[in-house]
């Protein structure tokens, strides 16, 4: 019923990377007991230049950072929705989320830990962003820090992996 598409910006089209992130996402609507809604969400896997590009475009910020994310809603909206969602499977975009794929590769080796644990990381950062979660405030912080542990503790993706 979710549904994801990845695309490949200016990086070769990996295939175990498709069925990785598609394992990730759905493990994320699971935890979030929406798998049985029609949420639609994209992930571009791009250089550091583009998303460099991207964060000027649309955030202007001149940096390059390790992922994006372009949620559809607010926290409130996205509770509504997915409330009468479940009355009338309306088919709703999530969002958008970007990330660098050099970026989790340094990160990785950065942190000490595999590229899919890294890469696990962003996609399930990123789909809280996407579920109206932030990290700007501690008290914030704290509850998507424990929703992402428990999601990549689920997938086995733990810090030490």
């Amino acid at each position: 019923m979710n549904e994801t598409e990845i695309y490949f910006e200016h990086i070769p089209e990996e295939e175990q990377y498709k069925t990785f992130i598609e394992n990730v996402v759905q493990r994320c609507f699971q935890e979030e007991h929406l798998e049985n809604l029609n949420f639609y969400m994209s992930i571009t896997l791009t250089t550091p230049e583009n998303i460099r590009r991207y964060n000027q475009e649309f955030r202007n910020i001149d940096k390059e950072t390790d992922v994006l994310s372009f949620p559809m809603f607010e926290k409130e909206e996205l509770e509504e929705i997915v409330s009468k969602q479940k009355k009338n499977k309306i088919p709703e975009v999530l969002g958008d989320c970007i990330i660098s794929i050099q970026r989790v590769k340094e990160q990785a080796k950065e942190y000490g830990h595999s590229f899919e644990r890294e890469l696990a990381y962003m996609i399930v950062h990123s789909f809280y962003h996407l579920m109206g979660y932030d990290h700007m405030q501690e008290s914030d912080k704290a509850i998507m820090r424990k929703k992402e542990e428990t999601v990549l503790n689920q997938l086995g993706q733990t810090r030490d992996s």
